[in-house]
């Protein structure tokens, strides 16, 4: 059991759910569809009345000794009109429930994309986003067939419960005799309503971690490509599928045990019942008549009652999937704003006081950190990795909470804003910019989706005059391809740049990316974020000389704190540890640097 489960662990934001707590939370969901499922439940009474109708009639003719010639005629005309009236309703039954059921499902999946969307970076720099994925699809369509299924068993059910009133009309105490053995059924369905849970739970995270694997490997292809290990991808995916399939088996035997056994007892029960019946007949306690009527209606009788326990394993399985579902949704934010107060155009004063940040308890990343930009002003963070330069800007833009000191934005505290509102007056782009599948025009109209076609272009050719754009083959209509694919990375940047640039904030963020562009596209870049700059306050991560020399300011940081600030020129003159910087990352992009490297390889 060990190796099968390797890996198919739970999430640490699952939670356990009681049975009645998870189908009142069900029911939530049909009660904007009360009407429908109304006409639903009518429709399967109808029809239930409609299944009992022609051994009821049997049953009474038979007892009474009515039986003429007429018999076989009404009879067959009584089963047509119960097979018509029947028909007409499974139709109506059916439309309805597969409507309610659509309905319900894509509610449920709405909230839980909802409550994905709400999640803070945090919550997906530790969860992988193939099971999330998973969560939403798979477990929610799983719910739906389950739901489907529980109508028919809902509609034998309602047989039952008139046949058993059949089977005392025709002898109590062979009935009595059927009742005190349903219990030991059910008793037996309900031992493995513990065991379909668990392995319809299993099941589930396995085929999370089969869309994991899928999602990694097609968007790492081309790395993959590039270092031939697609075997290695493949022989990877045949491990988890391997193991996924493994569990689905166990799954599957689980549930394809629980009817044969339910059926099995059930016979037993019949035959039980046929013997002492049939001795109760030859005695003369009831009449041959009755004891044949109650064999055959019997078998209708036990035909729901053993579905109705099986499915009780399944319904346990969608309350697996259910469960999986709105653990996801009850996920809470790590991210809690204090209020939801306006946020109009920024001024971009910011003031970080004591603050103290880590991502983990072992992972301390700023300790008591203070720091303030002033509206307007540029700002360049340096220092090597793990120095803490993303982490100031990921708290600017609330994407982590940090766990002690404050943040003042405009001189208020930045937990009081209206989220969204704030986020709005940000203009972020990434280290690696990503671009969504369309066209350019798309990409950049996304932080702004009022913006005309006409707009984007005049805000494009800005930068450079626009002869970035030439190099498009349809222009802002050029199609970028999946992630950017199309563009090359300078372009990238550049389509990620001028969307900041419409989209107008009052404070950029810059995590400036590390690729190599050929000299040309780095002016263009260069002179993109002059524009931006201009006019607000920016907060950039500086890779390039270039930005590091145009900042107003430079913050050289180390572990979390701040070691040396001033400009290019402070800096270098107090040959500390930005000089040491310099030599390291930025003096090869000196100009001067580059004609002395030629002249002293010649």
């Amino acid at each position: 059991m060990a190796p099968l489960m390797r890996g198919i662990d739970a999430e640490k934001y699952d939670r356990a759910y009681s049975d009645r707590d998870l189908v009142a939370r069900i029911i939530g969901y049909f009660r904007p569809h009360r009407r429908k499922v109304l006409v639903i439940v009518v429709a399967i009474s109808l029809m239930a009345a409609l299944g009992a109708l022609v051994p009821i009639l049997i049953a009474n003719s038979l007892t009474a000794g009515e039986v003429g010639a007429r018999f076989p005629t009404m009879l067959a005309v009584l089963v047509l009109v119960a097979g018509v009236g029947t028909w007409a309703l499974a139709g109506i039954r059916r439309y309805l429930t597969a409507q309610v059921i659509a309905d319900v499902v894509n509610a449920m999946r709405n909230d839980a994309f909802a409550a994905t969307m709400r999640q803070d970076l945090s919550f997906f720099d530790e969860f992988s986003s193939g099971r999330v994925v998973s969560r939403i699809t798979s477990d929610t369509q799983e719910f739906g067939e389950v739901l489907n299924i529980s109508t028919d068993v809902i509609n034998q059910l309602a047989t039952a419960f008139i046949l058993i009133f059949v089977l005392f009309s025709i002898d109590w105490r062979l009935a009595l005799a059927v009742l005190a053995m349903t219990p030991v059924v059910i008793a037996v369905a309900m031992l493995f309503r513990r065991l379909a849970r668990d392995v319809t739970r299993q099941s589930s995270r396995a085929l999370g971690e089969v869309n994991k694997a899928i999602q990694e490997a097609v968007s790492g292809i081309r790395v993959a490509k590039n270092f031939r290990q697609e075997q290695a991808i493949y022989d990877e995916f045949m491990q988890v599928n391997t193991q996924a399939y493994s569990i689905n088996i166990r799954r599957a035997f689980v549930m394809a045990n629980i009817f044969p056994a339910l059926n099995a007892l059930a016979g037993v029960g019949t035959a039980m019942l046929v013997y002492f019946g049939g001795r109760s007949a030859v005695a003369g306690a009831i009449s041959i008549a009755s004891w044949y009527i109650f064999v055959a209606t019997i078998d209708r009788f036990w035909f729901p009652v053993t579905n109705l326990s099986a499915f009780w394993s399944q319904f346990q399985a969608g309350l697996a999937a259910t469960e999986r579902v709105f653990a996801l949704v009850d996920t809470e934010v790590s991210v809690r704003q204090t209020a939801a107060a306006p946020a109009g155009r920024l001024a971009g004063d910011i003031v970080f006081e004591h603050v103290s940040f880590r991502y983990s308890s072992q992972e301390q990343v700023l300790d008591n950190f203070s720091l303030h930009i002033r509206p307007g002003e540029s700002v360049a963070l340096v220092g090597h990795t793990g120095a803490g330069k993303s982490s100031i800007i990921k708290l600017i833009a609330r994407y982590y909470e940090f766990q002690e000191g404050a943040i003042h934005v405009d001189g208020q505290d930045i937990r009081s804003f209206d989220l969204t509102a704030y986020r709005r007056q940000l203009g972020v782009v990434s280290q690696v910019p990503f671009l969504f599948a369309g066209t350019v025009a798309d990409n950049i109209r996304y932080a702004c989706p009022e913006a005309s076609d006409e707009h984007i272009e005049a805000t494009a050719r800005q930068i450079g005059g626009g002869e970035w754009l030439e190099t498009l083959p349809d222009g802002i209509a050029s199609e970028v391809g999946e992630r950017g694919s199309r563009l090359s990375m300078g372009q990238r940047q550049l389509v990620a740049l001028t969307r900041v640039l419409v989209q107008n904030p009052s404070i950029f963020i810059l995590d400036e990316a590390t690729a190599s562009v050929d000299p040309f596209t780095e002016s263009q870049i260069q002179a993109a974020l002059d524009l931006i700059m201009a006019e607000r306050t920016a907060i950039i991560i500086a890779h390039r000389l270039s930005t590091v020399r145009s900042a107003d300011r430079i913050i050289v940081l180390r572990q979390g704190r701040i070691i040396e600030e001033g400009d290019h020129h402070k800096l270098m003159a107090q040959g500390g540890h930005y000089a040491e910087l310099y030599d390291t990352y930025f003096r090869h992009q000196s100009p001067r640097y580059s004609v002395t490297s030629r002249s002293v390889d010649q």
